[in-house]
């Protein structure tokens, strides 16, 4: 009989508590992860997952607690130290520098040197090598970070923390801002990674994701550990149930029946540059139109000329009576048919993390809050706890900074900030990735309760779930046009999946 002692977790938290303002963030946690696992670690946003993650790589330092890197007890200072420990995080807020290059961002801890100076061509050679690990041959390392879509960022990301050779890698909605493409490519990164002894640690609310990836799960509640288990010794149902705490309701509210709608937005012939070649649209009063198509098909364009975002914008947008197309996004947001965009990134397009959740709600409708040039303190007030109230927000103080919003909730500043300007027409872009089941379930919610309100809703979304679940009407898109569109019984994943690949199946309405 062997005397060999079991090999200790690679990563063990035990009693760990963190507060916030006096808000519990974690409380007592005890943790534990071993080489070679997959491990995903499953919560509502607020559960305490973010904060689990930041106190493993070194982010956040525990109020109390003992962390144990391989049966050790540590103390991180940074997270830099915490990568010469082998713990590695790919954050869901990028941590690139957007006017550096891709090869500088890639080696920006620890650049390699020749002489005492960067050797930029072995800087290069390395960042080539690590982009062919994850098969983004297509992005120079030469490319400014500012200059590339938000999934080739988000790949060049993970080729930055593979650099740092790490023995444990922690992904927070690593793969929610990834092309179909690249999620695969990633499924076999971790795999391989696995094969090496490299535990993952892996935060998604796709179900599907955990299901293909992870051999253990975690799931924690309002900053407790409440269980950790086997893949398949939960179900899906078991597993929402702990998340939330409560059964789970039908995950999409009930269509209305098909009717006629009075015309809200009109788009014919629409150009811009190479990604728009000649969009044509209708969506009425009381309608949520989805936009599906792979990624990078002109989705995004399109929502940002309607905004008045684009220059050099061809064609005709008709927004109730008044045709044209919009200067800005202060005269689409102010027409006679005002108009209202959830921008993709929440957190570099939809706040200003330092300032307050008030000052981010406010931010588009200073003119309701105000009388000449000068706000309202009792008129700022009120809409503040509307807003709030009207989305749920779980908030301390409404003069917090909105970083410190878990992602859920500070979506739900986003969405309440320009519902704040009473719009006629809601463009949504992709607004549930990254955010919790419970989270997304309000979301859809309150989509079809602004319909039912006569509000007219174009909403792209990357998961064809939600389009299939949410829209009375989809429309693909493929280079740039809307080839196909779906109606009623027609809009089923494998519609739109051959629509975006523009294969005729005859699905189309």
């Amino acid at each position: 009989m062997s005397d060999q002692q079991p090999e200790p977790p690679i990563v063990q938290l035990t009693g760990v508590s963190k507060y916030f303002s006096g808000a519990r963030a974690l409380e007592s946690v005890d943790f534990a992860c071993r080489k070679g696992s997959t491990h995903a670690i499953l919560g509502e946003n607020g559960a305490g997952k973010s904060t689990l993650i930041k106190i493993m790589s070194g982010v956040l330092r525990p109020d109390s607690g003992t962390l144990r890197i391989n049966g050790q007890p540590r103390q991180f200072a940074s997270p830099s130290d915490a990568a010469k420990a082998g713990i590695v995080c790919i954050f869901q807020e990028l941590s690139l520098v957007p006017d550096l290059s891709v090869a500088d961002n890639i080696s920006i801890s620890d650049p390699p040197r020749r002489f005492g100076l960067i050797d930029a061509r072995a800087q290069r050679r390395r960042a080539e090598e690590l982009l062919a690990r994850i098969k983004c041959e297509d992005v120079s390392p030469n490319s400014l970070v500012r200059d590339l879509s938000l999934s080739r960022r988000q790949m060049v990301e993970i080729a930055k923390a593979l650099g740092k050779k790490p023995q444990v890698l922690i992904l927070d909605e690593a793969t929610s801002a990834l092309t179909s493409r690249d999620v695969e490519t990633v499924y076999t990164l971790l795999a391989d990674l696995k094969t090496d002894g490299v535990a993952s640690l892996f935060i998604s609310h796709r179900m599907h994701e955990v299901e293909a990836l992870c051999d253990t799960l975690s799931v924690f509640r309002n900053g407790s550990h409440v269980e950790t288990f086997l893949k398949g010794e939960k179900s899906d149902g078991d597993i929402v149930r702990m998340m939330i705490g409560r059964d789970v309701e039908a995950q999409f509210p009930a269509k209305p029946a098909p009717r006629s709608h009075e015309r809200s937005l009109t788009v014919e012939n629409l150009k811009w540059e190479d990604r728009l070649n000649g969009v044509n649209l209708e969506v009425g009063k009381g309608e949520i139109v989805g936009l599906g198509g792979l990624d990078g098909q002109g989705q995004k364009e399109l929502l940002l000329a309607l905004f008045g975002v684009l220059r050099g914008v061809e064609g005709t947008i008709s927004a109730g009576d008044k045709a044209g197309i919009p200067k800005s996004p202060a005269a689409s947001k102010s027409g006679n048919a005002r108009i209202a965009l959830v921008p993709e990134d929440r957190k570099t397009e939809g706040l200003m993390l330092p300032m307050s959740i008030a000052d981010n709600l406010i931010a588009a409708s200073y003119e309701k809050i105000s009388k000449g040039f000068v706000i309202q303190p009792g008129m700022e007030k009120q809409a503040v706890a509307d807003g709030i109230a009207k989305l749920q927000i779980k908030v301390n103080q409404t003069d917090d900074a909105v970083a410190t919003l878990s992602g859920g909730n500070q979506q739900k500043v986003v969405i309440a900030k320009w519902l704040m300007t009473d719009p006629d027409i809601i463009l949504l872009n992709d607004p549930t990735r990254g955010i919790d089941i419970g989270t997304k379930q309000e979301i859809y919610r309150l989509m079809r309760d602004l319909a039912d309100d006569g509000k007219a809703i174009l909403f792209y979304s990357t998961d064809y779930a939600e389009l299939i679940g949410c829209c009375d009407r989809v429309s693909v898109m493929y280079d740039g046009a809307i080839l196909t569109e779906l109606r009623g019984d027609a809009i089923t994943e494998e519609a739109i999946v051959a629509a975006a690949l523009n294969i005729d199946t005859g699905a189309a309405a």
